[in-house]
């Protein structure tokens, strides 16, 4: 109600005012986000849902740039009451992660190598271990580190596609993935599956990664974000506390096995990729892929 004599608002607004003004529209979903050079973060607050997209074309590649700011964005998604999951895809086209930078480790000091490795230690200890619920969207091929990253998380979806393969690849480059990978890999797909794979540095096709369990579902590209969504809702039904502490339950061992040996881990890394016959496996690698660019 308006007292006699005095004008609504909308009238007492001199001319410019009157010609824009609107009535308030329904309040948006409360999001907030961050991003760097190599990843974008958002964080929708009502659901308590975060969204991490790598965008470090052409190929999302581990290097340490972008492990370090991988890992600043979980930790300021972990120390966020807000948050409760994160859905983790790719911004660039067609593929998710090609896997672990490979000129950081060809041609660089043993310092390099060391603070390179220890990145990577980094990154894994955080998403494995992370007590929010962690759904890996993955929208491309995956090979090796970007393997490593979707079986990190607790659920994997892919984009049904043939053309798009998944797999810890490592023994086709001349390098032996670590035993935490192996570990990661084996409570997965069960040991048969991951001795096979891991020895024969395979690849799978999207349709037969689902057939080992390597992945959790297959869906249609443009289902994949919904779906994601849907599958955290689920997560997120149940109790926090109960959820987290079974997840510590059956993954800390495998944790605890890299914090108890990590200085040793980075040694023999640091002792393996400094051999000569690595060097040059590399380096013919680099060169292969910078013929097929061309």
């Amino acid at each position: 109600c308006v007292p006699a004599g005095v004008l609504p608002l909308c009238h007492r607004l001199p001319a410019w005012g009157r010609a824009t003004w609107q009535p308030p529209g329904p309040l948006l979903p409360p999001c907030r986000a961050f991003s760097n050079n190599n990843i974008l973060v958002e964080l929708d607050e009502s659901s308590g849902v975060a969204t991490m997209k790598f965008k470090s074309p052409p190929v999302n590649s581990l290097s340490l740039d972008f492990l370090t700011e991988f890992c600043i964005s979980l930790e300021k998604l972990e120390n966020n009451r807000a948050c409760r999951g994160v859905i983790v895809t790719s911004a660039v086209p067609r593929i998710f992660s090609s896997g672990l930078d490979i000129t950081e480790m060809c041609g660089k000091s043993k310092e390099h190598y060391a603070e390179f490795w220890r990145a990577v230690q980094e990154m894994w200890l955080r998403l494995y271990g992370s007590n929010m619920v962690t759904v890996a969207a993955v929208n491309g091929s995956s090979p090796a580190g970007g393997c490593l990253i979707a079986l990190s998380c607790d659920y994997r979806i892919m984009v049904e596609n043939p053309k798009f393969s998944i797999g810890l690849n490592e023994s086709q480059l001349g390098i032996v993935a670590p035993f935490w990978f192996k570990d990661t890999f084996v409570n997965v797909v069960g040991h048969r599956v991951a001795e096979c794979s891991l020895q024969l540095g395979s690849l799978h096709p999207a349709p037969e990664a689902l057939r080992f369990g390597l992945v959790d579902e297959l869906v249609a590209e443009e289902k994949l974000q919904e779906k994601a969504a849907a599958v955290m809702a689920q997560w997120l039904a149940l109790p926090d506390h109960a959820r987290q502490l079974t997840k510590s339950m059956m993954r800390k061992a495998v944790l605890d096995r890299l914090v108890s040996h990590r200085e040793e881990d980075i040694e023999n890394f640091i002792s393996f990729i400094s051999k000569e016959s690595i060097q040059k496996s590399l380096r013919m690698y680099m060169e292969m892929l910078k013929k097929k660019k061309s």
